[in-house]
């Protein structure tokens, strides 16, 4: 199964939190880490009194169920020192479960395809950068919502070799 997995963060050093987080995916059993997108900066969406964030975008491949995969993310997030302080609040690491092949999934602690995602151009720009066709589960082109983002500020950072971390 194919993974497209949102990385942000916007405390103690973001770029290199999600360096590392993407070291961390490649590590993982059950996931193999295919390619990922360049970082990217952009404003905080929900209280404005945060640090701008990181963002990128990872295509996994995994024999993880969806619920395990959430998990296994999860952990991560709190390996990262991650607590939920506020809703859109400030954060070490997030790591959210964008699309999982085609499936759809709604239930109290996951859904997918992620119901903000083609309202965030941090999310549609990097994702798009690797998956420049990418279609959600009944076929509309993620594509198609980049009008509706185009005045979210977003600007990619230094550019991050693509290849480096994949083993």
């Amino acid at each position: 199964m194919q993974a497209l997995i949102g990385l942000g963060s916007n405390l103690d050093h973001p770029a290199q939190r999600l360096i590392s987080a993407l070291r961390a995916l490649q590590r993982l059993p059950g996931l193999t880490l295919r390619h990922h997108s360049r970082l990217y900066a952009s404003a905080p969406v929900g209280p404005q009194d945060q640090p701008d964030y990181v963002n990128a975008v990872a295509a996994v491949d995994t024999t993880l169920s969806p619920h395990a995969l959430l998990h296994t993310l999860q952990a991560l997030e709190l390996a990262a020192g991650r607590q939920r302080l506020r809703h859109w609040g400030e954060r070490t690491l997030d790591l959210d479960i964008l699309l999982l092949d085609n499936c759809v999934i709604d239930s109290d602690d996951l859904r997918v395809p992620h119901p903000q995602m083609t309202r965030r151009a941090f999310v549609l720009e990097p994702l798009l950068e690797i998956c420049p066709h990418a279609l959600l589960p009944d076929g509309t082109a993620l594509s198609s919502f980049l009008g509706q983002v185009a005045e979210q500020p977003i600007s990619p950072l230094a550019e991050l070799d693509r290849d480096a971390l994949i083993e």
